[in-house]
């Protein structure tokens, strides 16, 4: 029989020990440091009749055990459940829900987490109601609601605007509904929302948890046992658990989470700092800003504010399609939370599955661009993204447009030298 996978973490260590010493040492048939890959789909029973701790491994598997303790510990939580990717994480949380019941949303929640509600609620499996949850009328919203779940998204996805978690979670609480936090833009490194009173935590672990953007999967911690138990029920039963190859890479990756973490955040907030120095750039998008709305909130709940940020700039899609074409450091690319650094055009990318209206009423301009900072030199992203404005700058500036260019431009306020 395999041993049972134990959680490494302990009342007195802190969460980037318990990240690093996760299933460290715990092989008590070899000795293995590192704990092994257990690939097997089937396990042999003791004897008739009688099982072991695991049977079969869409049921359960050691080395995703590993993974779900870890998470678990490092969100505070007391279970999780892995999945195969970030997107069935949030088809398993959708699960808890019966027809007739109510889920309020981010209004600007991820783009695949809106085409879910809306495709499931118009099949009738519940109702969906997208809100501004950084309004400060938010929990009254919540309350007269009534919601049976109640969907966070904080930052959110593109725009980083921030939802007072304390004052969301207590609301619905207050009318009896489960609240989830997606936490994936910040990690449990620096932000934990159970510390909030979240009942779950759902994460696409194939951003920062991972890091290394060469898995894909997700994961939903739960605060209570019984709701955990419960979606580990419905994982089995859909079939959407974590592959234990994906959970053991995935395991590697948390353990340099923290270091991981300092790097990109460091990383971030100099190239803020290049982007509002550049003319072309019209508005900067990020919670370290003091004149970014939920700034304070964001200091008061997050360990940081994270390396995600998200700019406009002037000139149309000619422009953006020169400044993209002139970096050599950021990929153009969808996902983040990598240790490379990417950049992605939401309107036609990240949230293209949303209709134009939706768009528009979560603020998502065609002039937006969104940056997963990576961890490459600081100097060099900056120096990167400073030469390729420039050169879109100059495209503008050039006095002999030829007619179609000049169309694109049209209207365009001028850039200040």
């Amino acid at each position: 029989m395999s041993e049972k996978p134990n959680s490494s973490a302990q009342p007195s260590r802190r969460p980037a020990t318990c990240a690093v010493r996760a299933g460290i040492a715990a092989d008590l048939h070899h000795g293995a440091v590192v704990p092994p890959i257990h690939l097997s789909a089937t396990f042999a029973f003791e004897s008739f009749g009688r099982k072991g701790l695991y049977d079969y491994t869409r049921t359960g598997n050691p080395t995703r055990e590993y993974l779900a303790n870890a998470l678990a510990d490092l969100e505070g939580g007391d279970g999780a459940v892995v999945t195969s990717t970030g997107m069935s994480a949030v088809l398993l949380v959708l699960h808890l829900l019966r027809p007739g019941d109510l889920v309020v949303a981010a209004h600007d929640c991820y783009g695949g987490t809106q085409r879910i509600l809306r495709s499931l609620s118009a099949r009738g499996h519940f109702e969906v109601s997208f809100v501004d949850l950084t309004r400060s009328d938010a929990g009254q919203v919540v309350g007269r609601s009534r919601p049976r779940l109640v969907w966070i998204e904080t930052p959110s996805n593109p725009l980083l605007r921030i939802t007072d978690l304390s004052a969301v979670i207590s609301a619905g609480h207050g009318v009896g509904a489960v609240v989830c936090v997606d936490n994936t833009f910040l990690s449990p490194a620096l932000q934990r929302p159970i510390e909030f009173g979240a009942d779950l935590v759902l994460h696409s672990t194939t951003k920062y948890l991972n890091g290394h953007s060469d898995v894909v999967g997700g994961a939903v911690i739960a605060a209570d046992a019984s709701l955990a138990q419960e979606l580990a029920w419905w994982a089995n039963c859909l079939g959407i658990t974590g592959s234990p190859f994906d959970s053991f890479l995935t395991l590697r990756g948390v353990r340099t989470l923290h270091p991981r973490m300092r790097a990109h955040c460091e990383n971030a907030e100099r190239v803020v700092e290049s982007l509002q120095r550049h003319d072309l750039v019209s508005r900067t998008f990020f919670p370290g800003l003091r004149d970014h709305p939920g700034h304070d909130i964001a200091a008061a709940q997050q360990d940081a504010f994270g390396a995600m940020v998200s700019f406009e700039i002037r000139g149309g899609f000619a422009t953006i399609e020169r400044f993209v074409g002139a970096l050599q450091c950021f990929t153009l690319a969808e996902s983040l939370g990598g240790v490379e650094s990417l950049i992605a055009h939401p309107a036609t990318m990240t949230h293209a599955s949303m209709d134009e209206a939706s768009r528009a009423t979560a603020g998502i301009s065609d002039s937006l661009l969104r940056l997963s900072v990576g961890i490459e030199d600081a100097g060099d992203l900056i120096a990167d993204i400073t030469a390729a404005l420039d050169t879109a700058a100059a495209a503008i500036r050039a006095p002999a447009l030829d007619a179609s260019t000049a169309r694109d431009f049209e209207g365009c306020p001028a850039v200040v030298e």
